[in-house]
C-alpha cells in the first residue's frame, strides 16, 4: 500500500512536500504540485483515514443519543444538529436508543475510546453518574438543564411551562386537568409532574392520579387516551399532550365520539408541529430545531455553557 514516502520518491520531492499537496497547503510551485499529483493518480494513493485522525487529534464525527428518529420532537431536534454538521463539514452518527441504558452506553464508549469528537445526548434513560464518568474523554452536551453539572446544555423550563400552561387552563375556568406524556421517568417528565403537583397546591385542588398518562407519543395513541378518559366516573375536562401528533390523535377521536373541543374537553399540545396548525390546536410552541443548532455548536466549542430557550403559547381553537 503506498504511502507519503513512496510519493515523495516518485515525484522526486520531499516529504513535507508531498504532505502539502495532500492536504491544499499553500506555497507549493505548481511543478511540484503537478509531480505530487501524477504520483498519487499513478500509485492510486488512498489516504489513511485513522493516520489522519491520530495527527489531528479530530475525527470529525458528532456522536448524537435519541431514543427515537422517527418522533417530531427528536426529528427537529436532529434537523438542527445536522444543518450545522454540514455547515461545519462534520459527520453525525446517530445511537437510536429506545431508551436502552446498554445503546446509551455503547455511545460513551465511542466517546471514552476517541472514535468520536463529541457527544450530544438529546434523552436518556443512564444514570447521571455514567455521564460523569465519561466526561473527561470528550465534551458531552444534553437537552436538559444541567445546573450543578459539568456538562454544557441547551435546554427549555419544563417546570415553568408546564405551570404556565397549567395556569391558563385554570384562568379559562378549568379545574379538572390532566395530562400525558411519552414517559414517567425522566428528567423533564420529573419536572412536569412537580409542577403539576405545585399546582394543584396552590389553589387546593384534588391531585386525581388517573389524570396521568404516560406512553404516549404518536398519532395513534390520542384515541388511546380519549378512551382512557371515557372510563372514568369524573373525567378531566382539560389535557396538556406534550406531543402535538397525539394532540391531534386526540381530537380527530373525540370527533369521531360526538366529544365537543372545547366544550367538553379542551386541549393543548406541544411543539407547534405543522399538523397542529392545520388542525387549529392550541399548543406551546419550543424552538427545538434552534435548540438543535445550538447543541452543535456546544459540542464543537468545547466551552462549558448552559443555555436556556423559551417557549410560547400558541392560542388557536382547542381550548
Amino acid at each position: 500500500m503506498t504511502n507519503i514516502k513512496d510519493l515523495a520518491k516518485m515525484a522526486g520531492v520531499s516529504v513535507t512536500t508531498v504532505s502539502r499537496v495532500l492536504n491544499n497547503h499553500p506555497y507549493v510551485s505548481e511543478q511540484k504540485k503537478r509531480a505530487v499529483l501524477e504520483a498519487v493518480t499513478i500509485s492510486n494513493y488512498q489516504k489513511n483515514i485513522n493516520a489522519v485522525h491520530l495527527s489531528t487529534g479530530k475525527t470529525q464525527l458528532i456522536g448524537v443519543v435519541l431514543p427515537f428518529s422517527d418522533h417530531p420532537y427528536f426529528a427537529q431536534l436532529l434537523k438542527g444538529i445536522a444543518k450545522q454538521a454540514l455547515e461545519h463539514n462534520y459527520k453525525l452518527i446517530l445511537f437510536q436508543t429506545d431508551y436502552m441504558e446498554t445503546r446509551e452506553m455503547e455511545a460513551l464508549q465511542m466517546l471514552k475510546l476517541k472514535q468520536i469528537d463529541s457527544l450530544i445526548i438529546c434523552s436518556r434513560a443512564c444514570d447521571w453518574s455514567a455521564i460523569e464518568e465519561h466526561l473527561p474523554f470528550g465534551p458531552i452536551v444534553i437537552c436538559e438543564n444541567t445546573m450543578g453539572k459539568k456538562a454544557s446544555s441547551t435546554f427549555v423550563n419544563h417546570y415553568k411551562i408546564f405551570f404556565d400552561a397549567l395556569e391558563y387552563l385554570y384562568q379559562k375556568g378549568h379545574r379538572k386537568i390532566g395530562y400525558c406524556i411519552g414517559r414517567k421517568s425522566g428528567t423533564n417528565s420529573r419536572q412536569r409532574e412537580l409542577a403539576y403537583r405545585d399546582f394543584h397546591v396552590k389553589y387546593s385542588l384534588p391531585y386525581n392520579p388517573d389524570y396521568i398518562m404516560d406512553g404516549c407519543l404518536y398519532f395513534e395513541d390520542g384515541a388511546k387516551v380519549v378512551n382512557q378518559r371515557r372510563k372514568l366516573t369524573i373525567p378531566p375536562s382539560a389535557m396538556l399532550v406534550t406531543s402535538d401528533q397525539v394532540a391531534a390523535g386526540m381530537v380527530v377521536s373525540c370527533q369521531k365520539q360526538s366529544i365537543s373541543i372545547p366544550n367538553e374537553l379542551a386541549i393543548i399540545g406541544f411543539d407547534n408541529e405543522p399538523i397542529a396548525k392545520m388542525m387549529n390546536i392550541t399548543t406551546i410552541e419550543i424552538p427545538l430545531e434552534e435548540m438543535g443548532k445550538n447543541l452543535f455548536i456546544q459540542a464543537v466549542n468545547r466551552d462549558f455553557s448552559m443555555e436556556e430557550r423559551s417557549a410560547q403559547l400558541i392560542e388557536r381553537g382547542t381550548v
